[in-house]
């Protein structure tokens, strides 16, 4: 590609480039630059809105880049702050060992291995010594500290900020000096982390990063990033069924903006998929498209190839399966209704014995909360699960 082309692929799913100027001059040298990654492994399994800043690696490495790949043990003992609202605790020494075998295991279903550097920070911090830390924390003020966005609003409401939370941005920049990275990439929520690579880096000597900014992707819901905690996220250890349903349920809404930042696919294929769908293709068809080649990725081209025959067993918490039906069940007069009742009287049990049984054990669901086999439900249209696989809109009148 030459410099046009690189750039436009740089581009690609990436929020804001600081400085572009000096990217431009560094890939102008036509020397493999470093290009950072840091992870802490603060959690076993990655999701895809993970793999966001792992393509990026991957592309630079395709452009025949050494990507590091930092995995986070030591940052891991003093928790990232970011986004938080109380002090994150920090994370064992055995609890970190576990998540990064596993990250590294995980992550190698995109980057190539053998043009992967892997690192951990406790190499250099292990060395550091307390004299050292000292040194790093006196380059940077607790002023500049409290521009940071998360721990400005946590010291304005009077909550707790820890000393070592000051060190995180300071540990995570010193990592930038240590690897001498010429480009860190990050989410944009990182962007205080980031800079201050560039400021350190500037200190000792050494020419500034660039940093490159990737967006937060959406989750299931189109709405909110891509969490655990908010259950709209997509595992790429998840089962290859479970993963096509998945993508293929996301709003049509999200589609390109899922391409732009997890496809392999060129910037010429999407817009020919999007010509398609202009001219009447339907959009479930390229969802369809996008949820294979992520199995494929994550698991085999088998596996995507017959992902589809078992996403139909699985019904996705806050998603309706297409062609849910809808049920009338009429009160006869009551002012409410049981559940067991309701649910054996809408065909969602084959009888009240599966029905009584069924709440027993927390398998029925209304509005996708578990319910009480005491529920007593008034007048309304409720969307009720029981088991796996049956699931209805259910109008009581």
């Amino acid at each position: 590609m030459n410099l046009e082309q690189t750039l436009a692929e740089i581009r690609r799913g990436t929020e804001e480039i600081l400085v572009e100027e000096e990217l431009i001059e560094k890939l102008k040298s036509n020397k493999p630059l470093r290009i950072k990654a840091g992870f802490d492994p603060t959690a076993p399994d990655l999701h895809l809105g993970h793999t966001v800043l792992i393509n990026k690696m991957r592309q630079f490495q395709e452009m025949g880049h050494t990507v590091i790949f930092l995995i986070g043990d030591f940052t891991g003992l003093i928790g990232d702050p970011t986004g938080k609202s109380a002090t994150r605790p920090p994370l064992t020494a055995e609890q970190i060992e576990l998540n990064a075998a596993t990250y590294k295991e995980q992550v190698f279903k995109i980057l190539d291995p053998a043009k992967t550097e892997i690192r951990f920070n406790s190499e250099w911090f292990s060395k550091l010594g307390a004299d050292g830390m000292i040194k790093l924390a006196a380059q940077q003020s607790v002023a500049r500290m409290l521009e940071r966005d998360d721990f400005k609003k946590r010291y304005k409401a009077n909550q707790s900020i820890s000393i070592h939370e000051f060190l995180y941005p300071l540990v995570q920049g010193y990592d930038s000096v240590a690897l001498e990275a010429d480009v860190e990439l990050g989410g944009t929520d990182q962007k205080f982390n980031l800079l201050m690579g560039r400021e350190l880096q500037k200190g000792e000597g050494q020419d500034p990063q660039v940093v490159i900014m990737t967006p937060l992707l959406e989750g299931l819901d189109g709405e909110k990033k891509m969490s655990k905690s908010l259950n709209n996220y997509v595992g790429i250890t998840e089962a290859p069924g479970a993963m096509f349903q998945k993508i293929v349920s996301i709003p049509d809404s999200l589609m390109w903006r899922w391409y732009e930042l997890l496809s392999f696919k060129s910037l010429e294929e999407i817009e020919a998929l999007k010509a398609l769908v202009e001219n009447g293709a339907n959009p479930r068809d390229i969802k369809i498209e996008l949820a294979r080649e992520i199995v494929a990725r994550f698991h085999d081209e088998e596996a995507a190839a017959n992902a589809h025959k078992g996403a139909g067993n699985l019904i996705v918490e806050g998603e309706v399966p297409e062609g849910t039906e809808e049920v009338e069940v009429d009160l006869d007069g009551a002012e409410q209704f049981p559940i067991a009742a309701l649910i054996n009287k809408a065909g969602l049990a084959t009888n009240s014995a599966q029905a009584k049984d069924m709440l027993k054990n927390g398998r029925v669901k209304v509005d996708w909360e578990v319910v009480e086999p005491s529920l007593m439900l008034s007048p309304g249209r409720y969307l009720i699960q029981a088991g796996k696989k049956k699931i209805a809109w259910v109008v009581l009148k």
